[in-house]
């Protein structure tokens, strides 16, 4: 069976897998997102509709536990998104495997990217990813990262808000009820949210086959904390320093 047809054959059939880069010699960061067109691919042919894009592993202060060091994308799709009712939501797990939650910030496109990239963002809002794995205990490389649609789950978004100029010292901090688990700022994910999307801006240059990005995507620029495990059940909630927080149960 040739990758993309095991991730088309996962994703109908989610489960735990040994790791893509164990069972498939060589494989690269750019094979695993060719492999991932032909997942994306599979999915619009269902009706699926790409709604916006996640940029994974910009929070350089976890590289060196997850063994990955370097950014990478997946996309988000319309039965992905969810809009946050009075920044408050419930989210289905069903179908996502090792479920984790993190806190970031996202923007909506008013129009493609240019040289000036301010202009080019309708608002800004807090954001929720949960993402998922489909390798034991979440060991992965970068290329099992970009071959599984950058690990994305599902992406809940809260009210849009003006674009802000002091992104990298919003502070985020994240609930499991009212217990603290972990906190962070806005210069964890690249030196800042903005410096994030610049980044995915330059990356899908070197990336012809790749969607461009285009008016009324919504990006997500990555955790300002670290990824931590979500069950059904539970109810999580966020504060951002200038953005209104989210709630979130899970079902």
């Amino acid at each position: 069976m040739k990758l993309e047809e095991e991730l088309i054959e996962l994703h109908d059939a989610p489960r735990e897998v040994a790791p893509f880069s164990q069972r498939y010699p060589g494989l690269t960061p750019a094979a695993g997102y060719a492999a991932a067109q032909r997942l994306h691919e599979h999915r619009v042919a269902q009706g699926w509709k790409p709604v916006g894009r996640k940029i994974g592993f910009t929070n350089r202060t976890l590289w060196h536990r997850y063994g990955v060091h370097e950014p990478m994308w997946g996309m988000v799709y319309d039965r992905t998104l969810i809009h946050a009712r009075d920044n408050d939501a419930t989210v289905a797990l069903d179908g996502l495997i090792q479920p984790r939650i993190e806190p970031e910030i996202a923007f909506k496109l008013r129009k493609a990217p240019t040289e000036n990239l301010l202009d080019c963002i309708e608002w800004m809002a807090h954001a929720v990813e949960i993402v998922q794995c489909h390798h034991p205990r979440w060991q992965v490389t970068i290329a099992d990262c970009t071959a599984d649609n950058g690990l994305h789950g599902r992406l809940i978004v809260g009210t849009p808000m003006p674009l802000s100029d002091n992104l990298a010292q919003v502070e985020a901090w994240l609930f499991k009820d009212d217990r603290l688990v972990d906190k962070g700022v806005g210069a964890n994910v690249l030196g800042g949210p903005l410096l994030s999307l610049a980044h995915l801006v330059e990356l899908l240059k070197k990336q012809p086959a790749a969607p461009p990005l285009t008016t009324g995507e919504i990006i997500t620029t990555g955790v300002l904390t670290d990824a931590h495990p979500v069950a059904s059940g539970e109810r999580w909630r966020t504060e951002v320093t200038g953005l209104p927080g989210l709630k979130i149960t899970f079902s």
